[in-house]
Protein backbone atom coordinates (compact mmCIF):
# COMPACT_ATOMS: atom_id res chain seq x y z
CA UNK A 1 0.00 0.00 0.00
CA UNK A 2 1.04 3.55 -0.55
CA UNK A 3 0.20 6.85 0.87
CA UNK A 4 -1.40 8.87 -1.86
CA UNK A 5 0.70 12.04 -2.00
CA UNK A 6 3.88 10.57 -3.44
CA UNK A 7 6.90 12.38 -4.83
CA UNK A 8 5.71 11.55 -8.30
CA UNK A 9 1.97 11.99 -7.96
CA UNK A 10 -0.25 9.04 -7.13
CA UNK A 11 1.29 5.57 -6.85
CA UNK A 12 -1.21 2.84 -6.33
CA UNK A 13 -0.15 -0.60 -5.17
CA UNK A 14 -1.92 -3.90 -5.08
CA UNK A 15 0.09 -6.96 -4.04
CA UNK A 16 -0.88 -10.53 -3.35
CA UNK A 17 0.57 -12.95 -0.85
CA UNK A 18 2.91 -15.66 -2.06
CA UNK A 19 1.31 -18.80 -3.44
CA UNK A 20 2.03 -22.00 -1.59
CA UNK A 21 3.36 -24.05 -4.47
CA UNK A 22 6.59 -23.42 -6.36
CA UNK A 23 5.63 -21.77 -9.68
CA UNK A 24 6.65 -23.36 -12.92
CA UNK A 25 8.82 -21.36 -15.34
CA UNK A 26 6.73 -20.02 -18.20
CA UNK A 27 7.76 -18.53 -21.50
CA UNK A 28 8.74 -14.87 -21.29
CA UNK A 29 7.11 -13.96 -24.60
CA UNK A 30 3.78 -15.34 -23.35
CA UNK A 31 3.97 -13.19 -20.25
CA UNK A 32 5.03 -10.09 -22.13
CA UNK A 33 2.07 -10.51 -24.44
CA UNK A 34 -0.24 -11.12 -21.49
CA UNK A 35 1.03 -8.03 -19.66
CA UNK A 36 0.58 -5.84 -22.72
CA UNK A 37 -2.92 -7.20 -23.24
CA UNK A 38 -3.77 -6.55 -19.61
CA UNK A 39 -2.77 -2.88 -19.92
CA UNK A 40 -4.76 -2.61 -23.15
CA UNK A 41 -7.87 -4.01 -21.48
CA UNK A 42 -7.60 -1.46 -18.67
CA UNK A 43 -7.19 1.34 -21.16
CA UNK A 44 -10.27 0.18 -23.07
CA UNK A 45 -12.28 0.09 -19.85
CA UNK A 46 -12.86 -3.66 -20.11
CA UNK A 47 -12.14 -4.30 -16.43
CA UNK A 48 -14.19 -7.48 -16.15
CA UNK A 49 -12.04 -9.13 -18.80
CA UNK A 50 -8.84 -7.66 -17.31
CA UNK A 51 -9.41 -9.30 -13.90
CA UNK A 52 -10.16 -12.69 -15.47
CA UNK A 53 -6.47 -13.64 -15.23
CA UNK A 54 -6.04 -12.64 -11.56
CA UNK A 55 -5.02 -15.26 -9.01
CA UNK A 56 -7.32 -16.00 -6.07
CA UNK A 57 -5.86 -13.34 -3.81
CA UNK A 58 -5.96 -10.62 -6.42
CA UNK A 59 -9.50 -11.62 -7.35
CA UNK A 60 -10.51 -11.05 -3.72
CA UNK A 61 -8.55 -7.84 -3.21
CA UNK A 62 -9.10 -6.20 -6.58
CA UNK A 63 -12.47 -6.84 -8.22
CA UNK A 64 -13.21 -5.12 -11.51
CA UNK A 65 -14.63 -2.04 -9.75
CA UNK A 66 -11.45 -1.63 -7.71
CA UNK A 67 -9.24 -2.04 -10.77
CA UNK A 68 -11.27 0.67 -12.46
CA UNK A 69 -10.56 3.01 -9.54
CA UNK A 70 -6.85 2.28 -9.74
CA UNK A 71 -6.62 2.87 -13.48
CA UNK A 72 -8.69 6.05 -13.34
CA UNK A 73 -6.49 7.30 -10.52
CA UNK A 74 -3.45 6.84 -12.73
CA UNK A 75 -5.17 8.61 -15.63
CA UNK A 76 -6.14 11.51 -13.39
CA UNK A 77 -2.50 12.01 -12.48
CA UNK A 78 -0.68 11.07 -15.66
CA UNK A 79 -3.18 11.88 -18.42
CA UNK A 80 -4.32 9.62 -21.25
CA UNK A 81 -2.21 6.66 -22.27
CA UNK A 82 -0.45 7.53 -25.52
CA UNK A 83 1.37 4.26 -26.14
CA UNK A 84 3.05 1.21 -24.66
CA UNK A 85 6.66 2.10 -25.37
CA UNK A 86 8.43 -1.08 -24.37
CA UNK A 87 8.50 -4.17 -22.19
CA UNK A 88 11.09 -5.96 -20.06
CA UNK A 89 11.05 -8.75 -17.50
CA UNK A 90 12.73 -9.72 -14.27
CA UNK A 91 12.80 -12.82 -12.11
CA UNK A 92 11.87 -11.94 -8.52
CA UNK A 93 12.11 -15.01 -6.34
CA UNK A 94 9.57 -17.50 -7.64
CA UNK A 95 7.76 -14.92 -9.75
CA UNK A 96 8.14 -13.50 -13.23
CA UNK A 97 7.69 -9.74 -13.33
CA UNK A 98 6.91 -7.93 -16.57
CA UNK A 99 7.34 -4.16 -16.81
CA UNK A 100 5.23 -2.49 -19.50
CA UNK A 101 6.50 1.04 -20.10
CA UNK A 102 3.46 3.27 -20.51
CA UNK A 103 3.82 6.74 -21.99
CA UNK A 104 0.99 8.89 -20.67
CA UNK A 105 0.37 12.51 -21.61
CA UNK A 106 2.18 13.84 -18.55
CA UNK A 107 4.26 10.97 -17.19
CA UNK A 108 6.00 7.78 -18.20
CA UNK A 109 5.28 4.92 -15.80
CA UNK A 110 5.95 1.21 -15.78
CA UNK A 111 3.01 -1.08 -15.17
CA UNK A 112 4.66 -3.81 -13.10
CA UNK A 113 2.66 -6.99 -13.62
CA UNK A 114 3.60 -9.97 -11.44
CA UNK A 115 2.86 -13.49 -12.71
CA UNK A 116 2.82 -16.76 -10.80
CA UNK A 117 3.66 -20.14 -12.29
CA UNK A 118 0.12 -20.64 -13.51
CA UNK A 119 0.40 -17.47 -15.63
CA UNK A 120 -2.02 -15.73 -13.26
CA UNK A 121 -1.53 -12.11 -12.28
CA UNK A 122 -0.44 -12.12 -8.63
CA UNK A 123 0.42 -8.45 -8.21
CA UNK A 124 0.11 -5.05 -9.86
CA UNK A 125 2.16 -1.90 -9.31
CA UNK A 126 2.66 1.41 -11.08
CA UNK A 127 6.23 2.60 -10.63
CA UNK A 128 8.55 5.23 -12.14
CA UNK A 129 9.95 4.09 -15.44
CA UNK A 130 13.51 2.81 -15.24
CA UNK A 131 15.87 5.72 -15.98
CA UNK A 132 17.75 5.61 -19.25
CA UNK A 133 20.70 7.66 -18.02
CA UNK A 134 23.20 6.54 -15.38
CA UNK A 135 23.47 8.63 -12.25
CA UNK A 136 26.27 11.19 -12.29
CA UNK A 137 27.19 12.90 -9.07
CA UNK A 138 26.62 16.67 -8.92
CA UNK A 139 29.59 19.01 -8.68
CA UNK A 140 29.20 19.58 -4.95
CA UNK A 141 29.99 15.94 -4.18
CA UNK A 142 33.59 15.10 -3.19
CA UNK A 143 33.88 11.30 -3.41
CA UNK A 144 37.29 11.36 -1.76
CA UNK A 145 35.79 12.90 1.39
CA UNK A 146 33.71 9.91 2.53
CA UNK A 147 33.22 6.17 2.33
CA UNK A 148 30.07 4.07 2.17
CA UNK A 149 29.23 0.83 3.94
CA UNK A 150 26.26 -1.50 3.61
CA UNK A 151 24.03 -1.75 6.67
CA UNK A 152 20.83 -3.50 7.71
CA UNK A 153 18.10 -1.41 9.34
CA UNK A 154 15.66 -3.04 11.75
CA UNK A 155 15.10 -6.67 12.66
CA UNK A 156 13.24 -9.65 11.24
CA UNK A 157 10.80 -9.86 9.62
CA UNK A 158 11.29 -6.28 8.44
CA UNK A 159 15.05 -5.97 7.91
CA UNK A 160 15.87 -3.32 5.31
CA UNK A 161 19.03 -3.03 3.22
CA UNK A 162 20.68 0.37 3.44
CA UNK A 163 23.92 2.27 3.14
CA UNK A 164 25.73 4.59 5.52
CA UNK A 165 27.94 7.34 4.12
CA UNK A 166 30.64 8.24 6.66
CA UNK A 167 33.04 11.19 6.29
CA UNK A 168 36.73 10.41 6.35
CA UNK A 169 38.79 11.71 9.25
CA UNK A 170 38.40 11.72 12.98
CA UNK A 171 34.92 11.18 14.34
CA UNK A 172 32.55 10.83 15.92
CA UNK A 173 30.45 12.62 13.30
CA UNK A 174 26.99 14.14 13.38
CA UNK A 175 24.56 12.00 11.40
CA UNK A 176 21.23 12.25 9.67
CA UNK A 177 18.60 9.65 8.76
CA UNK A 178 16.71 10.22 5.50
CA UNK A 179 12.98 9.45 5.69
CA UNK A 180 11.26 8.82 2.35
CA UNK A 181 8.28 10.33 0.68
CA UNK A 182 5.36 8.03 -0.08
CA UNK A 183 5.51 5.24 -2.61
CA UNK A 184 7.73 2.13 -2.76
CA UNK A 185 10.93 4.18 -2.60
CA UNK A 186 14.43 2.79 -2.79
CA UNK A 187 17.23 4.20 -0.64
CA UNK A 188 17.95 6.93 -3.21
CA UNK A 189 14.28 7.95 -3.52
CA UNK A 190 14.70 7.39 -7.25
CA UNK A 191 12.30 9.43 -9.39
CA UNK A 192 12.87 8.87 -13.10
CA UNK A 193 16.56 9.60 -13.73
CA UNK A 194 16.90 11.55 -10.47
CA UNK A 195 18.05 10.39 -7.05
CA UNK A 196 17.41 13.15 -4.52
CA UNK A 197 18.38 11.08 -1.48
CA UNK A 198 21.67 10.08 -3.08
CA UNK A 199 22.34 13.76 -3.80
CA UNK A 200 21.59 14.62 -0.18
CA UNK A 201 23.64 11.76 1.24
CA UNK A 202 26.73 12.34 -0.86
CA UNK A 203 26.47 16.12 -0.61
CA UNK A 204 26.19 16.12 3.18
CA UNK A 205 28.85 13.42 3.61
CA UNK A 206 31.18 15.63 1.56
CA UNK A 207 30.60 18.27 4.25
CA UNK A 208 31.40 16.13 7.27
CA UNK A 209 27.97 14.70 8.08
CA UNK A 210 27.23 10.97 8.08
CA UNK A 211 24.02 9.99 6.28
CA UNK A 212 21.97 6.80 6.55
CA UNK A 213 19.51 5.90 3.80
CA UNK A 214 17.68 2.62 3.26
CA UNK A 215 15.10 0.92 1.06
CA UNK A 216 11.60 1.61 2.30
CA UNK A 217 9.63 -1.26 3.79
CA UNK A 218 7.04 -1.03 1.01
CA UNK A 219 9.89 -1.46 -1.48
CA UNK A 220 11.76 -4.28 0.25
CA UNK A 221 8.77 -6.28 1.56
CA UNK A 222 5.89 -5.64 -0.81
CA UNK A 223 4.16 -9.01 -0.47
CA UNK A 224 4.50 -9.13 3.32
CA UNK A 225 3.15 -5.60 3.62
CA UNK A 226 0.12 -6.65 1.58
CA UNK A 227 -0.61 -9.36 4.17
CA UNK A 228 -1.15 -6.66 6.80
CA UNK A 229 -4.38 -5.77 5.02
CA UNK A 230 -6.48 -3.27 6.91
CA UNK A 231 -4.01 -3.19 9.80
CA UNK A 232 -1.56 -1.04 7.86
CA UNK A 233 -0.82 2.51 9.02
CA UNK A 234 2.07 4.94 8.67
CA UNK A 235 3.58 3.35 11.77
CA UNK A 236 4.32 0.19 9.81
CA UNK A 237 5.04 2.05 6.57
CA UNK A 238 7.49 4.64 7.90
CA UNK A 239 7.70 5.43 11.62
CA UNK A 240 9.04 2.14 13.01
CA UNK A 241 11.84 1.94 10.46
CA UNK A 242 12.95 5.54 10.96
CA UNK A 243 13.35 4.86 14.68
CA UNK A 244 15.23 1.64 13.93
CA UNK A 245 17.61 3.63 11.73
CA UNK A 246 18.26 6.08 14.57
CA UNK A 247 18.97 3.17 16.94
CA UNK A 248 21.42 1.70 14.43
CA UNK A 249 23.37 4.96 14.33
CA UNK A 250 23.52 5.20 18.12
CA UNK A 251 25.41 1.91 18.20
CA UNK A 252 27.97 3.00 15.60
CA UNK A 253 31.26 4.20 17.09
CA UNK A 254 31.81 6.59 14.17
CA UNK A 255 28.61 8.51 15.04
CA UNK A 256 28.11 11.08 17.78
CA UNK A 257 25.04 9.69 19.61
CA UNK A 258 24.05 13.19 20.78
CA UNK A 259 23.91 14.57 17.23
CA UNK A 260 21.60 12.27 15.28
CA UNK A 261 19.03 14.11 13.16
CA UNK A 262 16.01 13.18 11.03
CA UNK A 263 15.39 14.56 7.55
CA UNK A 264 11.97 13.80 6.12
CA UNK A 265 10.91 14.57 2.56
CA UNK A 266 7.26 14.92 1.48
CA UNK A 267 5.38 12.19 3.41
CA UNK A 268 8.53 11.83 5.52
CA UNK A 269 8.39 15.52 6.42
CA UNK A 270 4.67 15.27 7.15
CA UNK A 271 5.39 12.43 9.60
CA UNK A 272 8.47 13.91 11.28
CA UNK A 273 6.46 15.17 14.29
CA UNK A 274 4.99 11.70 14.86
CA UNK A 275 8.38 10.06 14.57
CA UNK A 276 9.93 12.53 17.01
CA UNK A 277 7.13 12.06 19.54
CA UNK A 278 7.51 8.27 19.23
CA UNK A 279 11.23 8.58 20.06
CA UNK A 280 11.03 7.31 23.65
CA UNK A 281 14.82 7.16 23.94
CA UNK A 282 15.16 10.90 23.20
CA UNK A 283 17.80 9.95 20.63
CA UNK A 284 16.79 12.49 17.97
CA UNK A 285 18.73 15.74 18.30
CA UNK A 286 16.74 17.71 15.71
CA UNK A 287 14.46 17.49 12.70
CA UNK A 288 14.61 18.70 9.10
CA UNK A 289 11.43 18.86 7.00
CA UNK A 290 11.69 19.12 3.22
CA UNK A 291 8.30 19.78 1.63
CA UNK A 292 6.43 18.45 4.64
CA UNK A 293 2.71 19.17 4.50
CA UNK A 294 0.58 20.57 7.31
CA UNK A 295 -2.66 19.52 5.61
CA UNK A 296 -4.17 16.10 5.09
CA UNK A 297 -3.24 13.75 2.26
CA UNK A 298 -6.80 13.88 0.95
CA UNK A 299 -6.61 17.67 0.60
CA UNK A 300 -3.26 17.50 -1.18
CA UNK A 301 -4.48 14.76 -3.51
CA UNK A 302 -7.43 16.87 -4.63
CA UNK A 303 -5.20 19.92 -5.19
CA UNK A 304 -2.54 17.97 -7.09
CA UNK A 305 -4.96 16.34 -9.50
CA UNK A 306 -6.79 19.61 -10.15
CA UNK A 307 -3.47 21.35 -10.77
CA UNK A 308 -2.29 18.75 -13.26
CA UNK A 309 -5.58 18.58 -15.14
CA UNK A 310 -5.64 22.37 -15.41
CA UNK A 311 -2.13 22.74 -16.84
CA UNK A 312 -3.44 23.00 -20.40
CA UNK A 313 -5.77 25.82 -19.40
CA UNK A 314 -9.08 23.96 -19.48
CA UNK A 315 -10.88 20.86 -18.26
CA UNK A 316 -12.17 18.35 -20.77
CA UNK A 317 -15.26 16.24 -20.14
CA UNK A 318 -12.95 13.32 -19.37
CA UNK A 319 -11.08 15.49 -16.86
CA UNK A 320 -14.36 16.41 -15.18
CA UNK A 321 -15.36 12.75 -15.00
CA UNK A 322 -12.01 11.91 -13.41
CA UNK A 323 -12.42 14.67 -10.85
CA UNK A 324 -15.94 13.51 -10.03
CA UNK A 325 -14.66 9.96 -9.46
CA UNK A 326 -11.83 11.30 -7.31
CA UNK A 327 -14.20 13.41 -5.20
CA UNK A 328 -16.36 10.37 -4.62
CA UNK A 329 -13.35 8.51 -3.26
CA UNK A 330 -12.15 11.42 -1.13
CA UNK A 331 -15.64 11.84 0.34
CA UNK A 332 -15.25 8.30 1.70
CA UNK A 333 -12.14 9.42 3.59
CA UNK A 334 -14.30 11.83 5.61
CA UNK A 335 -17.18 9.39 6.01
CA UNK A 336 -18.38 9.20 9.62
CA UNK A 337 -18.99 5.47 9.35
CA UNK A 338 -15.68 4.61 7.70
CA UNK A 339 -14.49 2.65 10.72
CA UNK A 340 -17.66 0.54 10.80
CA UNK A 341 -17.86 -0.37 7.12
CA UNK A 342 -17.58 -4.09 6.33
CA UNK A 343 -15.59 -5.08 4.48
CA UNK A 344 -13.25 -2.13 5.10
CA UNK A 345 -13.05 -0.09 1.89
CA UNK A 346 -9.86 0.48 -0.06
CA UNK A 347 -9.72 4.18 -0.93
CA UNK A 348 -7.35 5.33 -3.67
CA UNK A 349 -5.04 2.43 -2.98
CA UNK A 350 -4.98 2.99 0.80
CA UNK A 351 -6.73 0.92 3.44
CA UNK A 352 -9.41 2.32 5.73
CA UNK A 353 -7.07 1.90 8.70
CA UNK A 354 -4.51 4.07 6.94
CA UNK A 355 -6.95 6.94 6.45
CA UNK A 356 -8.42 6.61 9.95
CA UNK A 357 -4.96 6.72 11.52
CA UNK A 358 -4.32 10.10 9.88
CA UNK A 359 -7.82 11.57 10.29
CA UNK A 360 -7.04 13.59 13.43
CA UNK A 361 -3.35 14.13 12.74
CA UNK A 362 -2.29 17.79 12.82
CA UNK A 363 1.45 17.91 12.02
CA UNK A 364 2.07 21.53 12.98
CA UNK A 365 0.23 21.24 16.30
CA UNK A 366 2.18 18.11 17.19
CA UNK A 367 5.44 19.74 16.10
CA UNK A 368 4.77 22.50 18.62
CA UNK A 369 5.22 19.91 21.34
CA UNK A 370 8.67 18.89 20.10
CA UNK A 371 11.50 20.48 22.07
CA UNK A 372 14.24 19.72 19.53
CA UNK A 373 15.35 22.33 16.98
CA UNK A 374 13.58 22.14 13.60
CA UNK A 375 14.60 23.24 10.10
CA UNK A 376 11.74 23.63 7.61
CA UNK A 377 12.57 24.01 3.90
CA UNK A 378 10.17 24.53 1.00
CA UNK A 379 10.43 24.87 -2.78
CA UNK A 380 8.24 27.74 -3.95
CA UNK A 381 7.53 26.00 -7.30
CA UNK A 382 6.30 22.85 -5.55
CA UNK A 383 2.74 22.02 -6.62
CA UNK A 384 2.49 18.86 -4.51
CA UNK A 385 3.20 20.42 -1.13
CA UNK A 386 2.71 24.15 -1.53
CA UNK A 387 3.59 27.42 0.13
CA UNK A 388 0.26 27.14 1.95
CA UNK A 389 1.74 24.26 3.91
CA UNK A 390 4.92 26.27 4.52
CA UNK A 391 2.74 29.08 5.89
CA UNK A 392 0.99 26.52 8.08
CA UNK A 393 4.26 25.62 9.77
CA UNK A 394 5.10 29.28 10.22
CA UNK A 395 1.74 30.13 11.73
CA UNK A 396 2.21 27.55 14.47
CA UNK A 397 5.98 27.53 15.05
CA UNK A 398 7.30 31.02 14.23
CA UNK A 399 7.29 31.99 17.91
CA UNK A 400 9.83 29.27 18.64
CA UNK A 401 13.42 30.44 18.75
CA UNK A 402 14.80 27.08 17.66
CA UNK A 403 12.74 26.70 14.48
CA UNK A 404 14.24 27.92 11.18
CA UNK A 405 12.27 28.50 7.97
CA UNK A 406 13.57 28.91 4.43
CA UNK A 407 11.96 28.77 1.00
CA UNK A 408 13.56 28.70 -2.46
CA UNK A 409 11.90 30.53 -5.38
CA UNK A 410 13.23 28.29 -8.17
CA UNK A 411 12.95 24.85 -6.56
CA UNK A 412 10.30 22.16 -7.08
CA UNK A 413 9.10 19.27 -4.92
CA UNK A 414 12.42 17.46 -5.36
CA UNK A 415 14.32 20.65 -4.42
CA UNK A 416 15.66 20.82 -7.95
CA UNK A 417 15.75 24.08 -9.90
CA UNK A 418 13.52 25.05 -12.80
CA UNK A 419 11.51 27.88 -14.27
CA UNK A 420 7.81 28.49 -14.80
CA UNK A 421 5.13 26.16 -13.55
CA UNK A 422 6.40 22.84 -12.28
CA UNK A 423 4.95 19.77 -14.03
CA UNK A 424 5.19 15.99 -13.55
CA UNK A 425 7.31 15.80 -16.71
CA UNK A 426 9.94 17.93 -15.01
CA UNK A 427 10.81 14.98 -12.79
CA UNK A 428 11.85 12.98 -15.85
CA UNK A 429 14.64 15.43 -16.70
CA UNK A 430 18.07 14.82 -15.22
CA UNK A 431 18.70 17.21 -12.36
CA UNK A 432 20.10 17.38 -8.83
CA UNK A 433 19.16 18.71 -5.42
CA UNK A 434 20.18 22.36 -5.26
CA UNK A 435 23.59 23.02 -3.66
CA UNK A 436 21.89 25.73 -1.59
CA UNK A 437 19.79 23.06 0.13
CA UNK A 438 22.86 20.92 0.81
CA UNK A 439 24.69 23.90 2.30
CA UNK A 440 21.72 25.07 4.37
CA UNK A 441 21.16 21.64 5.92
CA UNK A 442 24.89 21.13 6.58
CA UNK A 443 25.32 24.56 8.14
CA UNK A 444 22.23 24.13 10.31
CA UNK A 445 23.54 20.84 11.68
CA UNK A 446 27.01 22.26 12.30
CA UNK A 447 25.56 25.06 14.43
CA UNK A 448 23.61 22.77 16.76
Amino acid sequence: MRSICSCLEIWLLVASVAVAQQPTKVAADELETAARSFVTLMDKGDYDKAVADFDKTMTKLVPATKLEQIWKGILASAGKLKQQAGVRKEQVGAYEVVFVTCEFERLTLDAKVVFDGDKKIAGLFFVPSKPKAEYKAPGYVRPEAFTEQDVVVGSEPWQLPGVLAVPKGDGPFPAIVLVHGSGPNDRDETIGPNKPFKDLAWGLASRGIAVLRYDKRTKAHQAKMAKLGDGLTVKEETIDDALSAVALLRDNAAIDPKRIYLLGHSLGGYLIPRIAVADKEAAIAGCVMLAGSTRGIDVLTWEQVNYILSLDGSLSETDKEQLAALKEQLDLVKSEDLAAQEPPPNILGATASYWLDLRDYRPAALAAKIKQPILILQGERDYQVTMEDFSGWKATLSNRGNVTFKSYPKLNHLFMAGTGKSTPGEYQKVSHVSPKVIDDVANWIRTR
